[in-house]
C-alpha cells in the first residue's frame, strides 16, 4: 500500500500539460530548429515568419514559449546558433514593446549565471550573457544610458571577458555623441583596470581623454549636450562626469581655460553659457583652495554676473535662484572654513560698478562655520575702510561706461560697494539663523555705528575702530546709508551647544540679560568721554550733552532698582529711555524738540510717583509713546512700535481706549458742535471760510465782492467822484489835489482787500496742513493698534477694536478722501479684514461677556443692512462672522471620518458659482450641508445661542431674498454656511417660503430649471427640516 501511495503522490505532482498549440503545432516549433541551422537565409527567413506568426495568433503561451526557447539558445554549443538566437531575440522585443526589457535581462541572468553554473559550463554560460546583452542592444529600446546604468551592476571581469568586444565601436565614437562618450567615462569610472591607457591609446588613439588634441572634440560634444537639455534646464552628467576626470588626469586647468573659457564662451549668450555657469556651481565641490581662487576669478565668474544684471528685466531667463542653491548645498555640506571663505570671497567680489552681483540679503551665510563667518566679516570690513578696486572682478555694461567716466565713476563704485557692505552686516545682525557669536554681533554693531556718526582721530587701544582710518573719507551718502542701517538691532541668540533646544530669548537681550541697546549705548558713551580719539561727525550741544546724561542717569536709576526683581515696568522704560537717547545722534536738525520729547520722557514718572492717585504704569507709557508719535521722525516712530510690542500683554483696557480715542472721529465732530453752540463767532468762521471760497471762485471768474464794491462806493463817495456820474451833468474833471487823495484812499482800500485775500488763503493752508499733520498721526497710531493686534490676538481687549476700526472704514468709504486718507482706510481695512478677523488666534474664553457679544452682534447685523455700500456692509458683516467665532469658542479635535464627510459638498460649491439666482444658491448649498451631515468639528457651537443668533441672521437672509436692491450679497451668506453649518437648519424655513410664495415677479424662481438632476433633493428640504428638529427634540 505503501508503494501505491508514492506512485499516486508522484503523479499528483506531475502538472496536466493541455493538448494545446505548443504539443500539436509542428510549424511553430520548426521556427526554432531553423534558427539554429549554419545558413544565415534560413535563419533570417525563420526570424521573420516567428514574428508574423507570433502577431497574428497573439498567444500569450506561445510567446512565453518563444522567449524561454530564445533564452536558451543564447549559450547553445553549436557557433552559428548563439548569433540567431541572439537576433531573434532582440527582433522579437522590437516587435513586442509591451514586453519589458527587465523581465527578459532577469532570465538572461538566471538562466546563464556565472555564480551557480558548473564549470564545464562557465564558457557557454559567459556567451550567453555576451549575445543576451547584443539581443538587448539590437532591439532599439536600449539606450546607451541604460547601458551606463547596466555596467554599475557588471563585474569587471563579465565586462572585460564579453561587454568590451560587443562596446567597442561605441567606445571608439566616443567624441560623436553625449551619449557615447558618457558610456566611456562610466566605463573608466567602473572598470580603470580594464581600460587601462594602452587600451584608450588602441580605442582613441591617446592614453588620455582630457589633452590639447581632443579638446575641440570634447568642445562639440558638450555644445550637443546643451542644446539636448535646453528645455530641461539642467547640467548634463556627461559634463560633470568630464570635469571630474580632468581633476583625476590632472588636467583641470586644459580643460577649463581651453573647453569652457575657449570653447564653450566664445558661443553666443545661451545653452553653452548656462552649461558653463552650471558646471561652475557643480565644480565648486570638487576644487582646491588654489582651484576655487582661480575659477572665481575668471571669465566664467564674469560673464555670469554679467547675466545677473542682464536677467534683472522682466520675461527673462534667471539663472541666479539655481546658482544660489549650488552655493547654498555647497556651504552646508563643507566643513572647510578656508574654502568656505574663498567662495563667499569670490562672489562677494564680483561686483558692478562697485556693487556685488549677489543680493545683499543672502540666505546662504547661514551657512557658514563661525570660522569663515570671523574671516569673511573681517574682509567686508576691510573693503569698507579700504575700497580695493582693482582687486574686485569689476564689470560695467555699455551704458554705464557710456554715462559716467574717470573720477566721478571710481566714486560712485566706492559708494555703491559701501552701501552693500553696510547692507549685507546689517543683514548677518538681523538673521538669527547664522551661526554667530554674540561678540561678533557686537563687533559689526560698534563698526556700523563708530562710521555712522563718528571718524577716528587718534589710535586708542579702548577704542579698536579708532585702530584703523579709512583711505578714502566717507561721503554724506555713505553716513545717510549707516543711518538707515541703525534700526537693524542684532536678535541674538545663544548658539553654543549647550544651549537648549526650545528655549527662546527676548529679542534684543544678550544671554547675560543685558539688553543689546544698553551695550550701544555705553559704547556711546566711551566715544563722547574721549574726543581726543573719537571726533563726533555732529558734535552735541550743550543742551543735548546734559540730556544725553540726564537719560543716562535715569537708565542707571532703574538697573538700580532691576536688581531687586526686574519687572515689565522697569525694562520698558529703560527700553524707551535708551532707544529715544540714540535718537539724539540721528535727530539733530531738530534738537529743540528732541530735548522737549527727552524731558517729557524723563519728568513723567517722578511726576507720576507724586501723584496721589497713581495711574497704571503702562497707561503712562501708552501716553508717552502717543506724545513722541507727534514728532515728524521714522526712527522715533519705530521706537514707538519696539516699546509698544514689548509691553502689549501688560496692555489694560484704560490704555487701549487711549489708542483707540485718537482715531475717534466722532469726538471730533461732537466737539465741533459744541463749538458751534457757544457763539456766533464760530459760525462767522465758518461763513467766513465759505465765503472765502466762493470769493475765490467768484475772483477767478471775474465778479466783484460785494464788501469790496460797497467800501469802494464809499470811498469814491467821499471823494465826490461819482457827483457828476451820478447827477449826469457835465462839470469838470477832479483838480490834481482831489485826483491824489482819491488815488491814496483807493490804493489803501485795494492793499487792505489785498491783505484780507491772502490771510483768507494762509488759514486755508494752515487748516490744510493741519489736517495733513493730524491725518499722519492717525496713521502712526495704527502701527500700535497693528502690533496689538499681531501680538494680543487672544486677549478679550482685541473685542473693543472691532467697532473702532469698522467706524473708521464706514466714515472713510462715505466721504471723499485725497490720497492720504485713502492710504488711512487702506490700512484700517487691512488690520480689520487680515490681522484680526481672518487671524488663526482669537479670543477663545469669553467668559461673562456672552450677553454683550451677543448684543454686539445685533448691533452689528442692524447695521449691516441699513448700510447702502456693499463694500461697507461685506465688512459689517465680517465683523459678525467674527463675533460668532468667538463665541463659539475653540471646535474639537477633527477625525479622519469627519474630513471625509467634508469631500461630498464639493459639488454643491461650484454650483454657487454656477447659479444666476441667489435663491437657488443658497438653497443648494443648505441642502447640501445639511443632506450630507456636518462635520462633528462643524456641529459645536460653544456658547453661542443658537436660536438668537438664527434669528438675527434669519431676519437678514429674509431681506436679502425679499429686497431687489440689498447691500447684502450671496457670498456672505455663502461663509455664514460654511463656516456655522448648523445655522442652515434654522434657517430652511426662511428659504423655502421664498421658493414657492414669492409675490412679486422678480422673487418667483423656477428653481429646478437650471439644474434638473437636483430637483430630488431640492424637493426634500421640508423633509430635511422635519428630520432636524426631530433629532434635537430626542
Amino acid at each position: 500500500m505503501s508503494v501505491e501511495m508514492v506512485e499516486v503522490s508522484v503523479k499528483a505532482a506531475v502538472p496536466v500539460r493541455p493538448t494545446g498549440v505548443l504539443q500539436q503545432n509542428r510549424v511553430f516549433l520548426d521556427f526554432f530548429w531553423d534558427l539554429a541551422k549554419p545558413d544565415q537565409e534560413v535563419r533570417l527567413k525563420a526570424i521573420e515568419d516567428l514574428i508574423k506568426y507570433l502577431k497574428t495568433n497573439n498567444k500569450a503561451d506561445e510567446l512565453e514559449y518563444t522567449f524561454k526557447r530564445l533564452v536558451d539558445g543564447l549559450a547553445h554549443i553549436r557557433e552559428a546558433a548563439r548569433p540567431g538566437f541572439s537576433l531573434a531575440l532582440g527582433q522579437v522585443l522590437s516587435a513586442f514593446e509591451d514586453v519589458s526589457l527587465q523581465s527578459v535581462l532577469k532570465r538572461i541572468k538566471e538562466k546563464h549565471n556565472l555564480q551557480t553554473v558548473k564549470k564545464k559550463l562557465v564558457r557557454s554560460a559567459l556567451f550567453g550573457n555576451l549575445f543576451g546583452v547584443l539581443a538587448l542592444h539590437q532591439s532599439g529600446r536600449i539606450s546607451t544610458v541604460s547601458i551606463k546604468t547596466n555596467l554599475w551592476t557588471i563585474s569587471e571581469e563579465v565586462f572585460e571577458e564579453v561587454l568590451l568586444s560587443a562596446l567597442q565601436t561605441d567606445l571608439a565614437s566616443a567624441f560623436s555623441t553625449p551619449e557615447q562618450l558618457q558610456l566611456l567615462l562610466v566605463a573608466l569610472q567602473r572598470f580603470p583596470q580594464t581600460l587601462k591607457p594602452k587600451k584608450l591609446k588602441k580605442l582613441l588613439g591617446s592614453t588620455t581623454i582630457i589633452n590639447a588634441d581632443n579638446i575641440p572634440k570634447l568642445t562639440e560634444v558638450m555644445k550637443m549636450a546643451a542644446q539636448s537639455v535646453k528645455k530641461e534646464r539642467v547640467l548634463p552628467t556627461v559634463v560633470l562626469d568630464l570635469l571630474k576626470l580632468s581633476l583625476k588626469e590632472d588636467s583641470f586647468q586644459l580643460f577649463w581655460n581651453n573647453a569652457i573659457i575657449n570653447g564653450m564662451l566664445k558661443e553666443q549668450p545661451g545653452p553653452a553659457h548656462y552649461l558653463s555657469f552650471r558646471l561652475l556651481g557643480s565644480a565648486l565641490p570638487l576644487l582646491s583652495i588654489a582651484q576655487l581662487k582661480a575659477v572665481l576669478s575668471g571669465e566664467v565668474i564674469t560673464l555670469y554676473g554679467e547675466h545677473v544684471v542682464s536677467a534683472q528685466k522682466p520675461d527673462r531667463f534667471k539663472l541666479a535662484p539655481e546658482m544660489d542653491t549650488y552655493v547654498s548645498d555647497f556651504l552646508q555640506a563643507c566643513q572647510d572654513p578656508d574654502k568656505q571663505l574663498a567662495v563667499m570671497v569670490g562672489f562677494s567680489s564680483l561686483t558692478n560698478q562697485g556693487y556685488p552681483v549677489v543680493p545683499s540679503v543672502w540666505r546662504v551665510v547661514q551657512h557658514l562655520q563661525p570660522a569663515a563667518l570671523q574671516h569673511y566679516v573681517e574682509w567686508l570690513k576691510k573693503m569698507f575702510l579700504q575700497p580695493e578696486l582693482d582687486k574686485l572682478l569689476d564689470f560695467s555694461t555699455r551704458k554705464q561706461k557710456d554715462n559716467q567716466e574717470g573720477k566721478e565713476q571710481k566714486e560712485n563704485s566706492i559708494f555703491r560697494l559701501r552701501k552693500w557692505i553696510v547692507a549685507r552686516l546689517s543683514s548677518i545682525i538681523d538673521n538669527h539663523q547664522v551661526k554667530r557669536q554674540e561678540d561678533l554681533i557686537m563687533d559689526m554693531a560698534r563698526f556700523v555705528f563708530f562710521h555712522a556718526f563718528f571718524s577716528a582721530k587718534k589710535a586708542s587701544a579702548d577704542i579698536p575702530e579708532t585702530m584703523e582710518k579709512l583711505s578714502i573719507p566717507l561721503d554724506d551718502r555713505t553716513r545717510g546709508v549707516l543711518l538707515l542701517s541703525m534700526h537693524h538691532l542684532p536678535q541674538t541668540e545663544d548658539s553654543s551647544e549647550d544651549a537648549a533646544i526650545n528655549q527662546k530669548r527676548p529679542l534684543g537681550v544678550t544671554a547675560d540679560g543685558t539688553m543689546w541697546i544698553y551695550q550701544l549705548v555705553q559704547y556711546a558713551q566711551v566715544l563722547l568721554s574721549q574726543p581726543k580719539h573719537a571726533q563726533s561727525s555732529k558734535p552735541f550741544s550743550p543742551e543735548q550733552r546734559q540730556a544725553w546724561d540726564s537719560m543716562l542717569e535715569s537708565v542707571s536709576n532703574l538697573r538700580k532698582k532691576a536688581k531687586k526683581g526686574p519687572t515689565a515696568e522697569n525694562t520698558a522704560f529703560q527700553q524707551l529711555f535708551l532707544l529715544v537717547g540714540m535718537h539724539f545722534f540721528k535727530w539733530s536738525k531738530n534738537s529743540e524738540c528732541c530735548l522737549k520729547v527727552c524731558e517729557c520722557v524723563c519728568l513723567l514718572p517722578e511726576a507720576v510717583t507724586d501723584q496721589e492717585e497713581e495711574p497704571e504704569w503702562v497707561e503712562v507709557m501708552v501716553d508717552i509713546l502717543l506724545s513722541l508719535l507727534s514728532q515728524p521722525s521714522r526712527h522715533i516712530r519705530q521706537v514707538c512700535k519696539t516699546v509698544f510690542s514689548s509691553i502689549c500683554p501688560n496692555v489694560t483696557a484704560a490704555a487701549l481706549t487711549a489708542i483707540l480715542d485718537v482715531n475717534d472721529e466722532d469726538e471730533d465732530d461732537k466737539d465741533k458742535d459744541e463749538d458751534d453752540e457757544d457763539g456766533d463767532e464760530d459760525d462767522e468762521d465758518g461763513d467766513d471760510d465759505e465765503a472765502m471760497e466762493e470769493e475765490e471762485e467768484a475772483m477767478e471768474e471775474g465778479e466783484v465782492d460785494q464788501s469790496f464794491r460797497l467800501e469802494l462806493m464809499k470811498v469814491l463817495q467821499q471823494q465826490n467822484a461819482l457827483v457828476g456820474f451820478q447827477d449826469g451833468s457835465d462839470d469838470e474833471d477832479l483838480d490834481d489835489e482831489a485826483m491824489m487823495e482819491l488815488d491814496k484812499s483807493l490804493a489803501a482800500l485795494f492793499s487792505e482787500q489785498k491783505k484780507k485775500t491772502q490771510a483768507k488763503k494762509d488759514e486755508k493752508t494752515k487748516i490744510q496742513k493741519e489736517k495733513t499733520l493730524v491725518r499722519d498721526f492717525k496713521i502712526k497710531v495704527l502701527d500700535l493698534v497693528e502690533v496689538f493686534v499681531a501680538r494680543q490676538a487672544g486677549s478679550p481687549l482685541v473685542l473693543g477694536l472691532v467697532e473702532p476700526l469698522l467706524n473708521i472704514i464706514d466714515q472713510g468709504m462715505s466721504s471723499d478722501s485725497d490720497q492720504q486718507e485713502q492710504d488711512f482706510l487702506r490700512r484700517a481695512a487691512d488690520i480689520f479684514r487680515n490681522q484680526l478677523c481672518r487671524s488663526k488666534v482669537y479670543c477663545r474664553t469669553v467668559g461673562d461677556r456672552q450677553g454683550e457679544l451677543h448684543d454686539l452682534l445685533d448691533k452689528l447685523m442692524t447695521k449691516t443692512q441699513k448700510l447702502s455700500d456693499s463694500s461697507v456692509s461685506l465688512y459689517y458683516f465680517s465683523a459678525s462672522l467674527y463675533v460668532v467665532k468667538v463665541l463659539r469658542g475653540a471646535p474639537p479635535a477633527e477625525t479622519k471620518d469627519d474630513k471625509a464627510e467634508a469631500t461630498d459638498v464639493c459639488f454643491f460649491h461650484t454650483l454657487i458659482n454656477l447659479s444666476p439666482d441667489k435663491i437657488i444658491s443658497i438653497c443648494f448649498l443648505m441642502c447640501c450641508l445639511i443632506c450630507h451631515g456636518v462635520r462633528v468639528q462643524l456641529r459645536f457651537m460653544g456658547n453661542v445661542d443658537v436660536d438668537r443668533v438664527s434669528a438675527v441672521f434669519r431676519e437678514a437672509l429674509s431681506s436679502f431674498l425679499s429686497k431687489r436692491k440689498s447691500p447684502l450679497t450671496t457670498q456672505m451668506f455663502t461663509d455664514l454656511f460654511n463656516r456655522f453649518p448648523v445655522l442652515c437648519v434654522n434657517l430652511l424655513d426662511a428659504v423655502t417660503q421664498h421658493i414657492t410664495s414669492a409675490v412679486r415677479v422678480h422673487q418667483q424662481v423656477k428653481i429646478y430649471h437650471p439644474f434638473p438632476q437636483q430637483e430630488p433633493l431640492i424637493r426634500r428640504i421640508p423633509d430635511l427640516q422635519l428630520r432636524e428638529k426631530k433629532k434635537k427634540r430626542n
